[in-house]
């Protein structure tokens, strides 16, 4: 049989375990395995997938993973979330929609010390999701935008999509840390405006909150400085080239660590809880790698990457033509697969077709991490949607998906602004020293 039709059958094969809810790692890993038995011989399938998995998991590179997640674990159980929630709230309150902005402000905070989209969205929506049902804001408004705003938490550093990225493309981390900076804050901008503008068109979706004291901002206030000094401790030492990725991560940890004992709110039920969680998240996403990389290995046997490659860079557009229909295909496979497998699965395929464009992949990697901040919440998988949905079972899951909606396209109005000024997200790594 044709080594493209087994690609192929290999695809759909994979696409059903997905929607049987095998883990994706185990899944990627177990067609890679059937594939490569067929195409060579079980014993090749074998010694790739073992080697692959010794690699993988031996890698210093990725001892970056577990360090920013045990930060942000250390950072959640310290209480930051909360507090980086009642600073917005004191700032916003009194304003139409205030608490849903100040929904926005916390999870770009806590993006800052998080590099997961579900872990942002599980943890300010814990927080926020109470306190706009107590002041009767709309279900759709309150769901949609924690959903939405989590998506932050892969863009502004640090962010488990760029290490992927960098690891697979080979590509400085730091750098790829750096340029996420003006496309979040861009992107938090434009998530305000839209709860501005949805506020201002039906003012019962949001009801105007009490003003808050001035000692109560200034107290409020004071519980951001911990998290600013710690975001800008570890992106600045990037940026100076003071360290690298791995040590960034664990001078990190050692900085929420001494904040938490500082402000006596890390207790040592919570640093096991930290513990645990780091395990669990750094597992996931190592054994998603690798077992991407066996079948990464596989298609690359079918030659599936190369015609691909080939009929998009044939195709009779400019550069910014051929961009976007990557953008399109990487939106359709958001719909339907994890964002993690849909980065180690097409990354192979299209990086080769970008590097030819001559586009800066610093730049395409800030791309693809926006066009993955939709996929988590578009329909059918949205995988922040059913974080939300976790969070508030009383919610029908379909009057969440209303309510990320209108946050779906101020991210398309994003992907617009950095498709057409490229500059925003290469500036800062064009100056950073590592």
């Amino acid at each position: 049989m044709d080594g493209i039709l087994i690609g192929v059958i290999g695809f759909i094969v994979l696409v059903i375990i997905f929607l049987l809810r095998m883990p994706v790692g185990f899944a990627m890993a177990f067609v890679g395995v059937l594939g490569l038995s067929y195409l060579i011989s079980p014993e090749v399938a074998l010694y790739v997938l073992a080697r692959d998995f010794f690699s993988i998991f031996s890698s210093y590179s990725l001892t970056v993973i577990p360090m920013f997640t045990l930060m942000g674990c250390i950072a959640s159980e310290s209480g930051m979330s909360r507090r980086l929630y009642d600073a917005g709230y004191v700032l916003f309150g009194k304003f139409p929609g205030g608490l849903a902005l100040a929904t926005v402000l916390g999870c770009a905070g806590f993006a800052a010390i998080n590099g997961s989209t579900s872990a942002t969205a599980a943890a300010m929506g814990k927080v926020c999701i109470p306190e706009m049902k107590r002041y009767k804001y709309d279900n759709s408004l309150s769901t949609g935008i924690v959903a939405a705003a989590g998506t932050l938490g892969i863009m502004i550093p640090p962010s488990t999509i760029f290490i992927v990225y960098g690891i697979l493309t080979e590509q400085s981390i730091g750098k790829l840390f750096i340029s996420g900076v003006f496309p979040g804050l861009i992107i938090a901008a434009l998530l305000m405006v839209t709860v501005a503008i949805l506020c201002w068109r039906n003012p019962k979706l949001a009801p105007v909150a009490a003003a808050s004291t001035f000692k109560e901002k200034m107290e409020a206030l004071i519980g951001v400085i911990e998290m600013l000094v710690l975001f800008f401790f570890v992106i600045i030492g990037l940026f100076l080239g003071w360290f690298s990725p791995t040590q960034a991560g664990a001078a990190g940890v050692a900085g929420a660590i001494l904040i938490g004992l500082i402000t006596k709110q890390l207790k040592w039920q919570g640093f096991l809880n930290a513990l645990k969680d780091t395990v669990r998240i750094t597992a996931m996403v190592m054994v998603i790698v690798a077992g991407a990389t066996v079948f990464g290995h596989f298609i690359a046997i079918t030659r599936i990457p190369m015609v691909l490659s080939g009929w998009v860079g044939s195709l009779p557009l400019p550069p910014m033509g051929i961009m976007a229909v990557i953008i399109v295909i990487y939106l359709m496979g958001g719909c339907f697969m994890d964002s993690l497998a849909m980065i180690t699965l097409t990354i192979p395929i299209f990086y080769p077709v970008v590097l030819a464009l001559g586009v800066d992949p610093i730049w395409f990697g800030v791309i693809i991490v926006l066009v993955v901040e939709m996929g988590v919440i578009t329909p059918p998988v949205g995988l922040n949607v059913y974080v939300i949905k976790g969070i508030a079972p009383d919610v029908p899951l379909e009057t969440i998906f209303k309510g990320i909606f209108p946050f779906l396209a101020a991210l398309v109005v994003a992907a617009i602004i950095l498709l057409l000024f490229p500059q925003i997200a290469t500036f800062l790594p064009s100056l950073a020293k590592y």
